[in-house]
């Protein structure tokens, strides 16, 4: 029985991943990575900063500054916002009524700061229809480990294998299934290859279409 939904941000919620994408190759490029291309941007979808840091310095060599170019991105990603503002993700209204019609509990679990994440919730109208909002900047280890799910369903008080996960990235698949939830992809720059579909309870096309996952148990 499912009795929590626990939904990551960037890119679940919001349609932002598209802007981080682009802002992460600006990023490296200013900083003169010229080879640093979209494919590499994307294996930093929701990645702890310091396995993100380790793995960039394994593939461009250990002067690759993770940390200052990051800030790089941060920089351009706010810029691009106040640009093209923050749009919701398709079905976001629809399931988020859906579960509080049901009496399912919903959560956040993100990689962006807690700050930062309720400000672009609060934007979008949101912020107040879950019962809790966590970053993983407030737990030891960010995604792919566990712990932001793990601290979720403490928070929310209900055990891992009773929560739905709702993810798009591997980063944050991995750290669902690592906790024990029941990891959902709804894909948004890629889709699932085959070393992640065997750790998926199952792929949407939409948020909406959460509801028909649910509607089955």
């Amino acid at each position: 029985m499912v009795r929590a939904v626990i939904f990551d941000m960037d890119g679940v919620l919001i349609d932002t991943e598209k802007h981080y994408n682009i802002a992460w190759c600006e990023a490296a490029k200013q900083a003169g990575y010229t080879d640093f291309t979209r494919e590499h941007a994307l294996m930093l979808r929701s990645c702890d900063a310091r396995a993100a840091s380790k793995m960039m310095k394994g593939i461009f060599g250990e002067q690759f500054d993770y940390y200052a170019i990051r800030e790089i991105r941060r920089t351009i990603v706010a810029k691009r916002l106040a640009k093209y503002g923050l749009e919701k993700k398709p079905g976001l209204d629809e399931i988020l009524a859906f579960l509080h019609k049901k009496g399912i509990k919903t959560a956040v679990a993100t990689a962006t700061p807690l700050e930062l994440t309720l400000q672009h919730l609060e934007k979008i109208g949101v912020k107040d229809q879950f019962d809790k909002i966590v970053s993983a900047k407030q737990v030891e280890n960010g995604k792919p480990a566990p712990d932001v799910y793990l601290y979720a369903c403490e928070q929310i008080g209900e055990q891992p294998k009773d929560c739905i996960a709702v993810e798009d990235s591997p980063n944050g698949i991995r750290s669902a299934y690592a906790a024990g939830c029941m990891p959902v992809m709804v894909p948004d720059l890629t889709e699932p290859d085959e070393e992640l579909k065997p750790l998926l309870y199952a792929v949407v096309k939409t948020l909406a279409d959460i509801q028909g996952i649910i509607g089955k148990e």
